[in-house]
């Protein structure tokens, strides 16, 4: 377990004070349970004369397997999962590995197609430099590499299987040079080029939107860090909770950074928040659809005190693309600091040429502003009109997980004369600006309650977001609709989940979306990026 000495942040002008301390297993825990696995004879059945690599190992959430919530999950999670690829047989092995008990729990293969790691991507790009055709010229480099969307291809055999094929932008330093996106085969260890010049479901042209790329490093699935972090003014304490780094966040395709068992004022507000869902729909072909993730962190520039592993403490506000619109930093992981009377954890990740900002804002009067950023490095597709959506989970436990209300306002009233009215089973809403919608989650019996309010730039579902709020009965099952990136299917699940189970006076789940149209051509703020979401307000504390 990670060592349990903290750090702090003062802010002497408006008397906040941030205590960081670290908690959960750290890499040298995880580097051991790694070294039992891998020499495990099951896994070595699987594994011994093949040529295979480590993609990712990670911890496995305990709540995705039961309804039970437990204040312990997230310090002493039992599962671990290193996911390796066997190039000989065309195959993904996962192995899990239980941390309590010491032994494997279970190993399985399959053909589905995780995302390429950090390392695998490289060894891509080595294949290509032995190319007749592309080796010399990015050995001078005339062609700058890049990661493209979709970064995996789906090249089917005769038989209709695949081969595991990574896609590698080249974008062009010569004019005399072209854009174009190959594919590797990882099997074959050759290279892969297209009518075109891309892949279906992406784009090489001479016109290029976005931001530089500086191809910086980037983390990997799985990689630790996890803090508890209190927050102090004048003696009171006022913020507890629990901060996963974006590469550690749970979800299928991770949910950028991520909060747990968050208390105001030493009461519970939420039990988890985080956004595990994250997609991108275009206008026109061939570009897109895709399903996104958001556990590769980018780097922002952040000077400061390292905290923990992925966590710093900075006396200055932090940095990403959004703030200087270039695509450069000196450190991965999140950075915390004070701005006024707000609390800010800030991290940026990275999908492909896509750019996005995971942010959360705690006030020192209970306010809870969780904001998601759009932005995009160098590449043809998004020259073209697209729509970001982004989908937070709120898994609100107001003073307890039961006896929770939820409650919609609009103006003018559904339900004359008033304009509140109580959600009783499980729904999904459209935002309605016209009336000016909002929700409030309440404890039934104690009255205390937080307000979302839509922001104002937020946007409103077409037919791909598919909605704008769910209110759900929780379910441990339901952190995320388990589509795995790349899709398909693109589109959020999340009405999958509705069954018709009552939310009056349970244990709700509010999810929540929002949308931006990205129209480069139009785009008022510069290139930097735009940024969403609501506010969550407390009454009656």
């Amino acid at each position: 377990m990670s060592s349990v000495s903290s750090k702090k942040l003062v802010n002497a002008e408006n008397n906040l004070i941030v205590k960081v301390s670290p908690m959960g297993p750290n890499t040298k825990t995880l580097d051991n349970a790694f070294s039992r696995l891998i020499r495990h004879s099951s896994v070595q059945n699987f594994l011994k004369g093949k040529k295979y690599r480590l993609l990712f190992y990670e911890l496995v959430d305990p709540e995705q397997n039961t309804d039970t919530k437990s204040s312990k999950a997230i310090d002493a999670p039992s599962l671990y999962r290193a996911t390796f690829y066997d190039y000989t047989d065309n195959r993904t092995i996962v192995a899990n590995w239980d941390l309590n008990k010491h032994r494997l729990s279970s190993i399985t293969e399959s053909s589905s197609q995780p995302l390429p790691s950090n390392e695998e991507f490289d060894e891509a790009v080595k294949i290509l430099t032995k190319d007749s055709a592309f080796g010399s010229t990015i050995d001078k480099e005339k062609l700058q590499v890049y990661r493209p969307m979709p970064p995996l291809l789906k090249q089917e055999l005769p038989d209709g299987r695949v081969e595991r094929t990574i896609a590698i932008g080249l974008l062009p330093k010569d004019k005399d040079l072209s854009h174009e996106i190959l594919g590797v085969n990882m099997i074959r260890e050759s290279v892969i080029r297209f009518e075109g010049r891309a892949p279906p479901m992406s784009m090489a042209s001479d016109n290029t939107c976005g931001l530089p790329s500086a191809n910086q490093p980037i983390t990997n699935k799985g990689t630790p860090g996890q803090v508890r972090v209190t927050v102090t003014q004048a003696g009171t304490v006022l913020w507890n909770f629990i901060a996963v780094r974006p590469a550690a966040s749970s979800g299928t395709n991770g949910s950028g950074i991520e909060l747990r068992f968050v208390n105001y004022r030493g009461k519970r507000v939420l039990y988890r928040a985080h956004a595990p869902i994250l997609n991108v729909k275009y206008d026109n072909p061939p570009c897109g659809p895709y399903r996104d993730w958001e556990f590769k962190e980018g780097m922002i520039q952040a000077n400061g005190t390292d905290a923990a592993p992925g966590f710093r403490l900075c006396p200055t506000p932090a940095s990403t693309i959004f703030d200087s619109g270039i695509d450069v930093g000196n450190y991965l992981g999140v950075a915390i600091y004070v701005q006024g009377q707000e609390v800010v954890l800030v991290s940026e990740m990275e999908a492909g040429w896509y750019r996005y900002l995971t942010q959360w804002r705690l006030h020192a009067d209970g306010t809870i502003r969780p904001r998601f950023g759009f932005s995009a490095t160098s590449n043809s597709c998004v020259c073209n009109t697209h729509h970001h959506h982004v989908y937070w989970r709120f898994d609100f436990d107001i003073r307890m997980p039961t006896n929770n209300v939820v409650r919609e306002y609009n103006n003018p009233p559904l339900f004359p004369p008033s304009n509140w009215h109580t959600k009783r089973y499980e729904i999904k809403r459209l935002r309605d600006p016209t009336r000016d919608r909002k929700w409030q989650i309440k404890n039934a019996s104690t009255g205390e309650s937080y307000t979302l309010k839509p922001g104002s730039n937020d946007g409103v579902a077409d037919s791909f977001a598919k909605g704008d709020v769910w209110v759900l009965r929780y379910h441990g099952s339901e952190i995320d609709d388990g589509v795995l990136a790349l899709g398909p299917p693109y589109e959020a699940g999340i009405d999958n989940f509705i069954n018709g189970e009552a939310v009056e006076k349970q244990d709700v789940v509010v999810w929540y979306a929002a949308h931006f149209t990205h129209i480069f051509s139009q785009d008022g703020s510069g290139p930097s990026g735009h940024i969403v979401g609501p506010d969550l307000s407390p009454s009656d504390w």
